[in-house]
């Protein structure tokens, strides 16, 4: 009997129906307590009668509460008949689909996949219906209600066959024969959903369960339309043998992102340079920059359109480089450069696009107009390049709010102050994005910017961020009320979510909703950094700081990071590339070493280690790792006196309690770093998040410590 609207299940009030399966109903339920929507599976009576059936929902409670992935749905709760669920809305996997779109998806499934492989848990059960596509275009992964835990040797499993004729349709040969399954068998249920994401039909049809399996069995679906490297894909996927098929959901992620990177290398793509001042004043420098970083941030709004941070392209400024060389560099197919000549009121911007190949100009406009028309320009200087890309989508939609001039040249000249990335830069900055609010309080943008500095200014070790947290909160959070559809404010408020409140799903949701936009290199290192990699999903980071470095390929920092995360995921060889190349774009940068010195402390190779720590500890001595690497170096390679002056250099600053922890792990005296990572902890040190799942501190992991430390930071104990 279903539950009706009111009833109550432990602290969950029932709100409706959502559906019904084999296991159970599923109900949309309120959690009193955290004042959430979430999702209710309640056990049928046959089931909670079948102890084989009762065992099989436990399983899927265990299963899903080992995975913390993007694209999984999370488990909250389990009661004696029922599992609380994350609520996703959206709709049902279905195609047909572009191949891009269904390339995009697809790597979001595997991405679950090799997760739950890496956990030892086989889905068993993958068909459209049981992902779920969010209005915000992620990927979930559900029902893990006939999951099972992989074991040495692959003990047979016995499947209801024919039970629905949606699960025949997908199971694997040896699933549907009742022979032991391994993780080749979610490879071929993996490659009949995306045979049917790509066609709209099922791999194997047939009016009855016995014409469908007879099909799964025996022939091999009808011929894509699919790009050939799509097809050979799903056709080694679906190999009746085992042994053809792709061996792990690894290899074959890596297949599909291939695919995915050359159909990225193809999509039209612009770097806009600093538009040159020719107004005669210096002081109108702001102006001219500001231009084109306003005409990035209306491009970066169209989909299907590759564009290249602020900070890249201006890396050429006052370099008199050929076009074609900065395009090869920026790794785009057009450059946009113009000039701004401002006389009193009057504004004079030419704008040619050219393209990279061969030099010639696409395009190219003058604009006279008004100062106030400036807005205008902008937009029409967006949609000339939309039409000669022949970018699919729609220009940029009309905007939300004009600004007043004199709030937009506050906002100018407050990112000219933020560009420079120094504690005082972001005073100034903070001052001018404060008169633009003041000149215009519907103006979002000044928002949140204010929450970015604040955020720049803890991760520098300027304001603590349990002092900055409220105030990021607070402007993100009005610039959302002002303008809805900027994604900026949503990786603030995921940044604080996780760095400040460890609310890791309510980190997840709000990074989600900033990824369905085309948004900035920080968003994407903060999703790596801040959630990706204390959670222990380093190849995700990794992924994401690949973006960072795609978008803003000229900042040494964002290639250091992504060699970091590459380090924690174990890819020494490659963080080691990484590395390098970051050196070689900012020799005066202190991370490479850092990383450096990192990749040879998990190899355990110390001397080696020294020099580089010893590099990034001058370039950056008041950074509380950089000092805590090089002190616990310091006394593994038999020097502890200088290590105590090396770490009592820090004082009893925040920033020490975080240097003093990874001293001690190093140093193998884990319960005093156990104590110190405790402290930093209590002070909300954003860094703990970059190396909490590093293996640097394994022994403390590992220790008696870590339920406690886990707990304070909301995480699984396995973690």
């Amino acid at each position: 009997m279903q539950l009706s609207p009111g009833a109550r299940l432990g602290p969950y009030e029932i709100i409706g129906h959502l559906g019904a399966g084999g296991m159970g109903d599923v109900y949309r339920a309120r959690d009193s307590r955290l004042q959430r929507d979430v999702a209710v599976k309640v056990l049928a009576a046959a089931v909670t009668d079948d102890p084989q059936r009762q065992q099989r929902f436990q399983q899927e409670a265990r299963a899903v509460a080992a995975l913390n992935h993007a694209n999984v749905c999370q488990i909250y709760d389990v009661g004696p008949n029922y599992l609380v669920l994350e609520l996703v809305q959206g709709n049902e996997l279905r195609g047909p689909c572009s191949p891009k779109e269904a390339i995009r998806l697809s790597l979001q499934i595997a991405d679950a996949l090799v997760a739950a492989h890496t956990h030892g848990i086989l889905h068993r059960d993958l068909k459209p219906s049981n992902v779920v596509v969010t209005d915000a275009g992620i990927a979930k992964l559900l029902d893990f209600g006939i999951a099972k835990i992989a074991t040495p040797g692959g003990a047979p499993t016995v499947t209801e066959v024919g039970t629905v004729l949606g699960t025949v349709a997908y199971m694997s040969p040896e699933q549907a024969q009742g022979k032991a399954v391994d993780a080749r068998s979610d490879i071929f249920s993996f490659g009949a959903l995306l045979y049917e994401l790509l066609s709209g039909r099922s791999a194997f049809e047939g009016d009855t369960v016995a014409a469908v399996l007879g099909a799964l069995l025996r022939d091999d679906p009808q011929p894509l339309d699919a790009p050939p490297e799509l097809q050979r894909v799903v056709r080694r996927c679906l190999q009746k043998d085992r042994a053809l098929r792709f061996q792990t959901m690894a290899e074959l992620r890596a297949a599909l992102a291939t695919i995915a990177d050359a159909s990225n290398a193809n999509m039209p793509s612009i770097a806009v340079l600093p538009f040159a001042n020719m107004s005669g004043d210096k002081e109108n420098e702001y102006f001219s920059d500001g231009l084109a970083e306003e005409i990035i941030n209306v491009l970066a709004k169209l989909r299907g359109l590759k564009v290249i941070a602020r900070t890249s392209s201006f890396a050429f400024k006052g370099r008199h480089e050929d076009i074609r060389r900065i395009a090869e560099m920026l790794g785009v197919t057009t450059v946009l450069e113009g000039s701004v000549r401002r006389a009193g009121n009057r504004l004079r911007v030419t704008a040619q696009l050219i393209a990279a190949a061969d030099g010639t100009h696409l395009w190219s406009e003058r604009y006279d107009r008004e100062l106030t028309d400036v807005f205008e320009i902008q937009d029409y200087i967006a949609a000339s390049i939309a039409r000669a890309l022949e970018v699919a989508l729609a220009p940029p939609r009309a905007r939300r709010h004009t600004p007043q001039l004199p709030a937009f040249e506050a906002l100018l000249r407050g990112r000219h102050a933020l560009l420079r990335n120094t504690l005082e830069a972001q005073t100034q900055a903070e001052v001018y994005f404060r008169r633009a609010i003041a000149l215009d309080a519907e103006y979002a943008e000044p928002r949140a910017n204010i929450g970015l500095a604040y955020l720049l200014a803890s991760m520098l070790g300027g304001r603590p961020l349990r002092e900055t947290a409220p105030l990021i909160r607070e402007e993100a959070k009005a610039a959302l009320a002002l303008d809805p559809s900027d994604a900026t404010p949503h990786f603030l408020l995921g940044s604080i979510a996780a760095a400040h409140d460890y609310a890791w799903a309510e980190a997840r949701e709000h990074f989600e909703l900033a990824m369905t936009a085309n948004v900035s290199a920080e968003a994407h290192w903060a999703y790596a950094s801040l959630y990706f990699q204390p959670l222990g999903y380093s190849h995700e980071a990794a992924q994401q700081m690949e973006r960072a470095v795609e978008l803003d390929p000229m900042v040494g920092m964002w290639r250091a990071i992504l060699g970091s995360h590459l380090c924690h995921a174990g890819l020494h060889e490659r963080a080691t590339q990484e590395t390098t190349a970051a050196m070689k774009l900012d020799p005066t940068a202190y991370a490479p070493y850092t990383i450096l010195g990192e990749i040879a402390i998990m190899q355990q190779r110390w001397s080696e280690a020294l020099e580089p720590l010893e590099l990034a500890y001058r370039l950056f001595p008041n950074l509380g790792f950089n000092t805590g690497f090089l002190a616990g170096v310091l006394a593994r390679t038999g020097n502890p006196t200088r290590a105590e002056q090396v770490i009592a250099g820090l004082g009893d600053t925040q920033r020490a309690c975080l240097a003093r922890a990874l001293y001690y792990v190093i140093a193998e005296r884990t319960d005093e770093a156990a104590t110190w990572l405790e402290r930093a902890i209590e002070h909300r040190d954003p860094f703990i998040l970059v190396f909490l799942a590093t293996p640097v501190l394994q022994p403390l992991r590992q220790s008696a410590h870590w339920e406690r430390i886990a707990r304070s930071m909301r995480l699984p104990a396995q973690a």
